[in-house]
Order: C-alpha cells, then structure tokens, then sequence
C-alpha cells in the first residue's frame, strides 16, 4: 500500500514488536523453573503449562507449589525478616532504588514477557504497567529512606503472604512487594497460575539488585498454594488482590489468628456521563475505561450511566468508536483489543453475555482465532438485571439512562461493591458535588484508570478493605512495638439477688435514636459494687435492641454531612456537662470498680473529649503529589455506622475513647459498653442527651459482648466493628464480619492501656476514616 491510498484509507499497517529476546530469556532459563525461595531457584517439580493466550503457544513450564515449598519460604522469609528489618530505612531505601532502576533497565523484557503470558496489547505493558513498577519502587525508596523519621514508634508485621491476579501480574506484585520491604518486612508472593513469568523474572532482578537472600520469596502454582500461604502459621500479614467470593474465605480462613489483612477485590464500577459533558473525550474515556486490558480490570468503568438527554447521540458515538477498535496479536503495537486471559475465563463472558437480556451489539471488527472476544456494548438493562450488578472481567459494558444528578448517585451506589467510579462533565462544581456522594474508594473526574504510588487505590464494601500506594499504603504493613501485654478478663462483681439498692429502685435503660428504650427482651441485670451491694439494674439487651439501634444509626446519616467545626463544638459541649457532672461519675465509678481511681478517670475522659475535638476539623486529608497535569485529593470519609464492644475495665474512659473519634469523624456508633460495670454508661447517655447529640448518632446497648458481637459482625448495614471488651471475641467477630466484608478492628487477646498514649490518637482516627482519592484534571 502506498503513502497516498494509507492517507486516504487511514488503515494501520502492523506494527509488530519483537518477541526475540523474551523468548531467548526463556529459553537460558531452560523453559522449566522452580520456585524462588531464599534467594536461590529450586529444584523443578511437578509442572503446569504457562500458555500464551493469543496463540496458545506453550511459554513455559512451571512448578506447582506443596505445603513443603511454602514452608520453605516462609522459614526462609521468617530467618531473613530481623536482619532485614535492622538494616534501617536508609538501607532499605537502596535497595528499592536499585530494583526500580533495573526494572528501568529491563523495561522492553518485561513489557513483551507481560504480553505473551497475559495477552494484553503490547503499548498498555509498554507504556502504562512497566512504569508504574519503576515508579512504585522508587516512591516507596523514599518512604524507606523518610519511614525512621516519619513514623516513630512503628515496626514491621514480620512476614506477609501475598497473593496476586492475571490481570496486572507485574503491577500487582509491585504494589504488593514495595510496600512490604520499604516497612522491614519480608514476603511470599504467589503469583496467578495463568501469570507468573514476570513475577519469576522479577525474582532474576532482585538477585541483580543485591536483595538479601530471603527477602522475597516467590512460590508458584494454582489456588491451593495461595490457600497455604493464607493459613500457615508463620505468616504475620496477607495481602490479596482477586475476587470478592475468594476474598471472602480469606477473612473467615484468618479469623482469629492475629494476621494483618487487606483485600482488594472486585468492582462494577460506574461510568456517569451528564449532558454537559464533552462528549467525544467521554466517548475516549469510555473506551480506555472498559476496553483497557480486554476489560479484566477490577475498576473497569463496566456500567455506563448517561444522561437521558444525550444518550442517543452519546450511544451513536461510542458505536461508531466500537466499530474502529482493532482487536488481534497484542504484539502488534496498533493493537486496541487484545486476548483474553484464558479459554476457561472466555467460556465465562460469553456464558454470561449469552444470558443476559437487553440489546446487544458487538463491535464490527475482525476476530481472529484464539481467545478473543468483540468489544461489546448491552443497552437497555434494568438497574437490577445481573449485568448490571455483577462483575463480568471482559471486554462487555452494561448501560442504562438517568434524568437527575440524584438519580445518576443512587444509580451509581446500587450495588455491593465500592472501587471506583468516574464523573463526565463540564460543571466542576456538580463534579465535586456527585464526587463525595459516590460509594468508591476512587473517583476521577473527566477522566478514567489514572493511577501512582502516592495515591491509594482501594475499596469500600465488597470491594475490600485497605488501601495500596500513599502512606496509608506504607501504614498497613506496620504495627506498633512493642509486645502488647495478654488480655485479662474482667468479670462483674457478685452480690445477693435479693439484696437492697438504696433509694428508689432504678433499672437503667437503652439508649437508642437519642431516646431511653425499654430491652425488647424485657429482662434485666443486677450491678453489684465490690462489696456486694446492689447498684442498679441495667436492661439486657438483644438481636432486636442491635437491630433497632443499626436502623437508628442508619437513620442519622446527616451527621456525616455535617461540618467538622460543628463536630467539635458538640464534643466540646459534652465534655463541659459530663465535667458539671464530674463528681457524680467518680462516685459511680468508684462504687462499681472499688478504689479511688474515679476521679481521674473522669478528668481523663474530659481531656479525651478535648482531643477529639480539636481533631474534628483536622483530619480532612491531604493533596497528594502525582505525575499528573492535575490534583489527586485524598479524601478521608467516616467508614459509617460502627458497632463497639468497649472496654470493660475502663467503664467511662473506655467508652468515650471508642465513641469520641468515631463520632468526630462523622460516624454513628452502636455501642455495647463495659458489661461488669455498665452504670457510667447509662449515666452517660443522660449528658449526651443534653449535648445537641442528634438522635442516632450515639446508640448505648447494655448486654452481654458475648451475646451481641455476633449479631453486630453479621449485620449488612454495620460497616466495622471494634472490639476491645476483655473477653476475646476476634474469632467470631473477623469471621462473621465477611458477609458484607466490614472492616473490623480487635484485640485478638491484647490488652491496651486506655491511660496512656494506646487508648487514644491517630489510630482511632485511621480506624474512623476511609481515605477516598479524588483525581481532578485540569486545563484545556
């Protein structure tokens, strides 16, 4: 073809980039590899194929991973951790720095290597996921060089098991490993069946980068080696990016072990076009949004919400676009569309869009052999229709129309998960009005897929817990140092039944939607002082009291509207009537608990309800600095109603501790107080009722901890629950948490000094917050 019928046609010639010198690393490592582990390659085992989706090439061959091998590698990991972790920030910043120049270096090895084992088209490896490699090792060298300085006090979990997708199987091992070792700790990482070939020339780089032996283990295999790695008792934290259904059987594996967790998991992510939006760059934005990497994107704009208005015209444009999509060998640098992962993963989209209803069209585009499937658009789905609500993983977007910005938002968080979303319009002002009412962890704005270290990606909902890049990052691989002391049962004090209260009988009630509520069940429990006298009744509560308190909470959704000033001067308001009220409180104290200790209790409780007003209007968030002609906010929101067993040994103290920051953040709070001495609970609901303390914000349900933990982890409209009672329900709580994946935050037999610096600060704060980044574009 010559030049003047190519200008005239405007067809791309092949471009293809050569597979040469992947192939030729394959073939030095001799096509078969072990598993990494302890700096050195094992032995080669029992293998499975790794296959080139495009072509069905068999690449190589690898290990699957035993019990005996992730033992292995995590003693190897276990032995290298102290030395690791003594070498300092500084030390650890050098070696981060050298793996990010190195991955520099072998950035076309790489690139290519993705490609044929993933199957996505060479310029997205090329340009989008090698980069973002280099540029998280060398974000995290500088949280490595700055960690000493910047976050004293802290120490490294020890060793993490880390378990990654086929979709992003470099990037993914990136945002998992830099982190980890920037903290001092050491890792096993498996890598997906269908994708390790990165992952175990990343291992080749990290002996070239003088990575101490036992630093980074990696142990290939299918789903049975992540289900080792998860449970082996010598693992301190998992990390696992996957599905939502396997992330939910990793809580309920690790419930109760004390491992650290976090889950990035699936999404069906909105994609809101108003009629003001430029319409041809949203058309674009769509196409990188659901079309990127064939679709098998956790944040895929995979449901498209647009404006009635313009939605002929906008679903025109978007076929139109469809139609000129090139889909082929993703080797091919003029390449859109490239292979989907895996025969079986393609028999699923196409099950799935064979199921579905509305109108569906495919994009008029050659199909070559092989795993392939067209660009596909499905209009005409009812909000509730399966494609509208479940995660498909392939190149298939789902559409539907709106009328209002209100009805776009509840469009838009009609669904379980919560990753991402993105916003088109001109109007900044109803962009950043629609961003905070969204249900994702990340917003973009005229804009999709716009990543980097120093932002956090993560989600809410099912879409998982915790987030990965930023110091918020960094902090989910560190703990405090320290040994906590064992936790020691509290247990009430006895006394006679019928022994005689003084004055007039009183039997303490609930207090929930800000009014005092007789227990549903109608039974109550006596309060006895150390020497046996009676104080009191208070009412025992149950399921039904938890439940009418959750739907008070849920009730009370404005607070989290509500400025942080206002926030401030209603704790404030409180601590000035419980301080009128303060000898009263030490009095009741001290005869629950016996001893003197009451009155400074009280004067602790004071100071805390200080503390936590002065941070009600200070802990917003930050801007974060990204390679981006624009702003990436980082955004921290209330988590929402957080249910709380409180401490039992601290009765006043305790509560406010778990209630203060909860509240200044904007949560609403169902909290079980401490159940041998309840009574300054049910004292304290009376000042909350003469603080401006809105109905629901607050709920107080007296009760057994043993009782109640359950009904609260299980119930789908509590978004957390903490535990700090002194009996340890961590196991039950952590398991019966993954229903609806809420975060929870226990003492797994821990105690913590709720007089000192452990019973207050940023950790309540973090515990409270979410952090929601919000990438804004500027200019024309």
């Amino acid at each position: 073809m010559g030049v003047k019928e190519i200008f005239e046609s405007m067809d791309y010639g092949p471009a293809p980039e050569s597979a040469a010198e992947a192939l030729a690393w394959l073939v030095d490592q001799g096509d078969r590899f072990g598993h990494f582990i302890g700096g050195d390659w094992t032995e080669v085992g029992e293998t499975f194929e790794s296959r080139n989706p495009a072509t069905g090439e068999v690449l190589a061959h690898l290990t699957q991973g035993s019990a005996k091998d992730v033992d292995a590698a995590v003693k190897a990991a276990r032995r290298a951790q102290p030395r690791w972790a003594k070498l300092g920030g500084p030390g650890r910043a050098r070696v981060l720095y050298a793996l990010a120049r190195l991955v520099q270096k072998h950035a076309r090895l790489l690139a290519v290597l993705e490609t044929m084992d993933n199957g996505k088209p060479i310029r997205e490896s090329r340009d989008i996921d090698v980069p973002l490699v280099a540029r998280h090792f060398y974000y995290h060298a500088g949280l490595a060089q700055l960690i000493d300085a910047e976050a004293p006090g802290m120490e490294p979990l020890g060793v993490c098991g880390q378990v990654i997708p086929w979709n992003f199987p470099l990037l993914m091992l990136a945002w998992k490993v830099a982190p980890a070792i920037a903290a001092g700790n050491t890792v096993v990482l498996k890598p997906a069946e269908y994708t390790s070939l990165t992952a175990l020339c990343f291992a080749d780089i990290c002996r070239q980068a003088g990575v101490p032996k036992g630093v980074v283990n990696i142990v290939t295999g299918d789903g049975r080696v992540g289900e080792m790695i998860v449970a082996h008792e010598g693992v301190d934290k998992v990390a696992f990016t996957g599905s939502t259904e396997v992330g939910r059987k990793i809580r309920e594996a690790t419930a109760g072990q004390g491992k650290s967790l976090t889950l990035e998991l699936g999404g069906k992510g909105p994609y809101i076009v108003f009629d003001d939006a430029d319409l041809d760059s949203a058309v674009e934005g769509l196409v990188d949004a659901i079309w990127f990497n064939q679709g098998q994107v956790c944040c895929a704009g995979s449901r498209l919400l647009v404006q009635e208005g313009v939605a002929e015209r906008f679903i025109a444009k978007l076929k139109a676009r469809m139609d000129r999509l090139r889909v082929g060998n993703p080797l091919d640098k003029c390449i859109d569309v490239g292979a989907v992962v895996d025969p079986v993963q393609l028999d699923t989209i196409r099950a799935l869009v064979e199921g579905s209803g509305g109108e569906v069209y495919r994009a008029a585009c050659d199909l070559p052999e092989g795993c392939f499937y067209p660009p596909t658009l499905i209009t005409g789905l009812a909000p509730a229709d399966r494609l509208m609500q479940e995660e498909i993983f392939g190149p298939i977007l789902v559409s539907c129309t709106f009328r209002t910005p209100d009805e776009a938002v509840a469009l838009a968080n009609n669904t379980r998960y919560g990753l991402a979303a993105s916003v088109w319009t001109e109007n900044i002002n109803l962009a950043l009005g629609v961003a905070p009412r969204l249900v994702a962890g990340v917003v973009w704005v005229n804009g999709t897929n716009m990543f980097d270290a120093a932002a956090g990606f993560g989600g809410v909902r099912e879409s998982g817990f915790g987030r990965e890049g930023g110091w918020e990052g960094l902090s989910a691989y560190l703990k405090p140092a320290g040994k906590p002391k064992a936790l020691k049962p509290v247990a009430a004090m006895s006394g006679k039944v019928d022994a005689l209260g003084e004055g007039l009988d009183r039997t303490a009630k609930l207090f929930v939607g800000g009014k005092q509520a007789r227990p549903d069940g109608g039974y109550s429990k006596a309060v006895f002082s150390p020497s046996g006298g009676l104080l009191g009744h208070v009412g025992t509560g149950n399921r039904k009291d938890i439940r009418n308190a959750v739907e008070a909470a849920q009730g009370a959704k404005g607070w989290s509207g509500t400025t942080g000033h206002l926030r401030a001067q209603i704790l404030y308001y409180i601590a000035e009537n419980l301080e009128a009220r303060a000898a009263e409180f030490a009095a009741r104290i001290d005869a629950m608990v016996g001893g003197k200790g009451g009155k400074t209790e009280v004067q602790q409780t004071i100071a805390r309800l200080f503390t936590y007003a002065a941070w009600a209007d200070k802990y917003a968030g930050d801007l974060r600095s990204v390679p981006i002609r624009g702003m990436a906010l980082a955004v921290r929101e209330p988590v929402g109603v957080i249910g709380a067993l409180c401490p039992d040994e601290a009765p006043l103290l305790g509560l406010v501790s778990v209630m203060a920051p909860a509240i200044a953040m904007g949560n609403r709070v169902v909290l079980v107080p401490s159940e041998p001495f309840p009574l300054a609970a049910t004292d304290f609901y009376q000042v909350l009722e003469t603080s401006d303390v809105p109905g629901g914000v607050v709920n107080i349900v007296t009760g057994s901890h043993a009782e109640l933990a359950g009904t609260m982890a299980s119930h789908l409209d509590v978004e957390a629950v903490w535990s700090f009672s002194s009996t340890d329900l961590s196991r039950e709580i952590e398991a019966k948490s993954a229903g609806n994946l809420k975060r929870t935050w226990v003492n797994n037999a821990r105690a913590r000094d709720w007089t000192g610096p452990e019973g207050e600060g940023r950790a309540f704060l973090d515990h409270a917050t979410e952090i929601k980044t919000v990438w804004v574009p500027y200019g024309e």
